[in-house]
C-alpha cells in the first residue's frame, strides 16, 4: 500500500506526535537498513549467513574469540562508515520540536547520535567502548575501529592484563545493560505516545515495551515494512519504509494545531 493510500493513518500519527505530552521512539534494525546496514532476520539478513549462537553469543565469544572477530570486523567497518538516513534526521527533528523526549534503540550503530538526537538509550549496547574479559578494564574502542586496525587478524588485548577485549554490545546469553534498560522502561511508563519504527518486535525483552506502553494507556504508532506481532494492537499502523514515512510525519505534524485541540 502506497503512502498516499495510507494518508489517513499518516495524519492521525502526525496529530498524535504533535500533541504528545511525553513521546518516546523505539527503533530497530529497519531504521538503519536504508543506511546500508543489514538487518538480522530478513532473507538477506546476517543470520542467514551464520549461526548466531556460534558467533554472536557470549559463550561463543569466550570459546572462540577469533571466530567472533572474523565475523564482526566487516560489520563494524560498515557501521563506522554508515551515515544517518532521513529517518534518523526526522527523529532528531521530532526531539528538537519537543514531540519526542527519548529514543530507545536496539541498534549499536550510533546513527541516532550522528543525526542529532541527544537523549538516546542503547539497550543492546554500543560499539563505543570495549571491556576486558579478564580484569574488567573498560576503554574507548576508537583505537580499534581505525581501518588499518580492522584489517589486522590479532585480537584486541587489554593493556593491563592482556585479556581479550570485547565490544560492549549485548550478545546472546548476555544481560542488557541494567541502568539503560531501567531508564528505557521508565521512559515507556511515562509515555503517552510510543512511536515504533523499523523493529520486527521479535527480540525480548525489548519487544515487550509496546505492550507495556499500551497497558499504561499510551497510543502506539507502528511503522514497519513487514508485519509484527504487535500489529493488531497498534493505535496507528503504517506499512512502509521508515526513511520515507518519518520525514512525512514531521512535515504533517508541523501543519497541525497544538495539544489543546482534541484528536
Amino acid at each position: 500500500m502506497s503512502l498516499e493510500e495510507q494518508r489517513g493513518a499518516l495524519e492521525r500519527a502526525a496529530i498524535l506526535l504533535r500533541r504528545a505530552r511525553y513521546g518516546v521512539a523505539l527503533t530497530g534494525a529497519g531504521i538503519s537498513t536504508p543506511s546500508g546496514i543489514p538487518d538480522f532476520r530478513s532473507d538477506e539478513g546476517l543470520w542467514r549467513q551464520v549461526d548466531p549462537m556460534e558467533v554472536a553469543s557470549l559463550w561463543g565469544f569466550r570459546l572462540n574469540p577469533e571466530r567472533f572477530y572474523r565475523w564482526i570486523r566487516p560489520m563494524i567497518r560498515t557501521l563506522v562508515e554508515a551515515k544517518p538516513n532521513p529517518a534518523h534526521y526526522a527523529l532528531a527533528e521530532m526531539e528538537r520540536e519537543g514531540w519526542i523526549k527519548v529514543v530507545i534503540t536496539q541498534n549499536i550503530d550510533r546513527l541516532h547520535q550522528k543525526a542529532g538526537s541527544t537523549h538516546v538509550l542503547e539497550v543492546h549496547g554500543s560499539i563505543e567502548t570495549m571491556t576486558c574479559q579478564g580484569c574488567g578494564h573498560r576503554e574507548s574502542s576508537e583505537p580499534y575501529l581505525r581501518p588499518e586496525v580492522l584489517e589486522q587478524l590479532d585480537l584486541p588485548r587489554c593493556p593491563h592484563c592482556g585479556g581479550v577485549l570485547k565490544p560492549d554490545v549485548v550478545l546472546f546469553g548476555e544481560a542488557l545493560p541494567w541502568a539503560t534498560w531501567r531508564a528505557a522502561e521508565e521512559a515507556v511508563q511515562q509515555a503517552d505516545v510510543l512511536l515504533v519504527a523499523g523493529s520486527s518486535l521479535e527480540v525480548y525483552p525489548v519487544a515487550d515495551l509496546p505492550y507495556q506502553a499500551a497497558r499504561n494507556g499510551a497510543k502506539v504508532i507502528l511503522v514497519n515494512l513487514a508485519s509484527t506481532p504487535f500489529d493488531p494492537y497498534a493505535e496507528v499502523l503504517i506499512r512502509g519504509d521508515v526513511a520515507e514515512v518519518l520525514p512525512v510525519l514531521v512535515e504533517m505534524a508541523r501543519g497541525f494545531p497544538g495539544a489543546s485541540d482534541s484528536v
